[in-house]
């Protein structure tokens, strides 16, 4: 499942509306053009957003746990998601702090 080589559990970007700069988990495939993505705060994994790819930045960092449970139909919950969020975004702090 990779739709312009997007994964699911990767960590996004939105660079446009009004969520422009938050962070999500990428949480489901919609077709070439669509994705589904959840930050499990505001947007939690029972209502994701439907984000136009091209309006989505890839970052590196995919989430195993969080993308092989997606790939199982598992239940995740959004703690799972917020916590993943958080643990990219301190790892982003701290090669921020070394550079």
């Amino acid at each position: 499942m990779v739709a312009n080589n997007l994964q699911l559990g990767q960590v996004v970007r939105s660079i446009a509306g009004r969520d422009a700069g938050k962070m999500f988990i990428l949480v489901g495939i919609i077709d070439d053009k669509y994705v589904l993505v959840a930050d499990g705060d505001l947007r939690k994994i029972e209502s994701p957003k439907k984000k136009n790819i091209k309006h989505l930045q890839a970052c590196k960092y995919v989430d195993s746990a969080i993308r092989h449970k997606l790939l199982q139909n598992e239940k995740l919950t959004n703690m799972e998601i917020s916590r993943a969020l958080e643990i990219f975004q301190q790892g982003e702090e701290e090669k921020g702090v070394q550079n």
